[in-house]
């Protein structure tokens, strides 16, 4: 099927909605490298389109009704947002889901040491990476520090231009023959991946002196002490903000595209709507990247018991409604797909890739190898959607995650599927996918956003 390169398609307006768009998700990104983060910005800009607390309106004892506009969080990783449309919801919500955590580092229990007067953090990477692609760039350290008063305290080093950044090193290629022999995989090891964070000694302290100096530094800058780092959830990211890439700036290189692209257009889209005739919903949640697990994972019963609120706050709860609504539901579980890299084409399948600027990206199945773990979204729903993007004039493409027996992947939409629920995945295609900086084509979000607007409005 010939699907073509939708920049020639665009009016001067569209390109303009386009580059605008992704300026705002560009800030986006700059302001979300982590999933408290992401959330929080997510708040912000759900209050300055309207949006109510949940735990507001139920504490207050109202009733909600057509057009009023709801959000709930989960401890600060996860939110779900529903803006209640004229039909009755017993018909089923239209449900956006993606994910706001991405690989990256994080901060061992106990992980300041000293080695040979050089002072550093031991991690432990979250997430499937090459852990080659974290050494000798710049990193930035993001998260919080829960003490035991109760404050908390935000940490954030290595984005301003004046901040310091930290590093992983890595061994000198003239000594380097040994571990160039070793595979990509055993190349850096996991408890290698240390981030190298001081060297000045403290003075009139004889051993661990660099150590010292750095807990001295953390206590005069934000009044932690080393065993605050028990109660800390640090993160460590590349430094830098989100870029535009190529020279006619047709993309965007940025840390966290998997799966922020598609938090962020799904955010944007919901944040977008007037009116609606199907309640519409946008989750955003933590933990795909390791399984969709924990409190603020797909697999936590926040979202049921959420749309649960919902209905008693409507006046109109029971389970059998609320188990009517979640099987009527119909989701796009918006999550990203393998953009075709020429450089690796023996990865691919061409005929079932996605390729940058042709639009939105639906995986009618995912898993690995033989679909295992996957959603396999039926034809019925499929052909609706077909119709729904072609009468809004939505750029859409469908692909596999490479070749059949190459690997694979998977996503929330399993999850949601387990209620009944019509779900299909549907995301931006990324370069560099899982790597510390990915790669998406402008065109891309700005269809993604139309396309789940689109969804949205049907």
């Amino acid at each position: 099927m010939d699907r073509k390169n939708v920049w020639s398609s665009y009016s001067k307006k569209q390109l303009a909605e386009l580059e605008k768009l992704n300026k705002e998700y560009r800030h986006f990104l700059d302001h979300g490298k982590t999933e408290r983060e992401c959330i929080k910005e997510a708040v912000k800009l759900a209050k300055e389109a309207g949006y109510r607390d949940l735990q507001e309106v139920i504490k207050k004892k109202e009733t909600l009704s057509e057009g009023d506009k709801v959000y709930a969080v989960c401890m600060e990783k996860t939110i779900a947002m529903f803006h209640i449309g004229s039909k009755d919801i017993e018909k089923g919500m239209n449900i956006l889901g993606a994910h706001v955590d991405s690989p990256r580092l994080d901060l061992k229990q106990n992980p300041l040491y000293e080695d040979t007067e050089l002072a550093y953090l031991d991690t432990h990477y979250y997430g499937g990476i090459k852990k080659y692609q974290w050494v000798t760039i710049p990193l930035a350290l993001h998260g919080v520090v829960a003490k035991k008063d109760g404050s908390m305290v935000d940490i954030c080093i290595g984005e301003k231009e004046d901040d310091p950044v930290f590093c992983i090193t890595d061994l000198l290629v003239h000594l380097s023959g040994e571990q160039l022999e070793k595979k990509a995989a055993k190349v850096v090891e996991g408890e290698a991946l240390n981030l190298l964070i001081g060297n000045i000694p403290l003075e009139d302290k004889e051993e661990t002196a660099v150590k010292a100096n750095i807990l001295k530094l953390l206590k005069q800058q934000y009044d932690i002490e080393e065993d605050d780092f028990l109660s800390a959830e640090l993160e460590v990211v590349p430094a830098g903000k989100a870029r535009e890439c190529g020279l006619d700036r047709s993309m965007v290189l940025a840390y966290g595209h998997d799966d922020r692209v598609c938090a962020y257009t799904s955010l944007a889209a919901m944040l977008d709507m007037k009116k609606v005739k199907r309640t519409a919903c946008c989750i955003l949640v933590d933990k795909e990247e390791i399984g969709s697990v924990g409190a603020t994972g797909m697999q936590s019963r926040f979202f049921e018991n959420t749309v649960a609120e919902l209905l008693n706050c409507m006046g109109d709860y029971s389970d059998i409604k609320l188990r009517r609504v979640l099987a009527n539901s119909r989701m796009l579980s918006s999550d990203v797909s393998a953009a075709y890299d020429p450089e690796f084409a023996s990865a691919f399948e061409k005929k079932n890739t996605a390729y940058f600027a042709h639009g939105i990206v639906f995986n009618k199945y995912t898993g690995s190898r033989g679909k295992s773990g996957s959603n396999d979204a039926n034809a019925e729903y499929m052909a609706q959607l077909r119709a729904t993007l072609e009468k809004h004039e939505v750029a859409f493409q469908t692909a596999e995650l490479g070749k059949v027996d190459f690997g694979g992947g998977g996503t929330i939409a399993y999850i949601l599927a387990l209620y009944g629920m019509q779900v299909i995945d549907c995301g931006v295609a990324v370069l560099n996918m899982h790597a510390p900086w990915e790669i998406v084509s402008k065109a891309d979000v700005y269809e993604a956003k139309r396309c789940y607007n689109a969804f949205l409005t049907e």
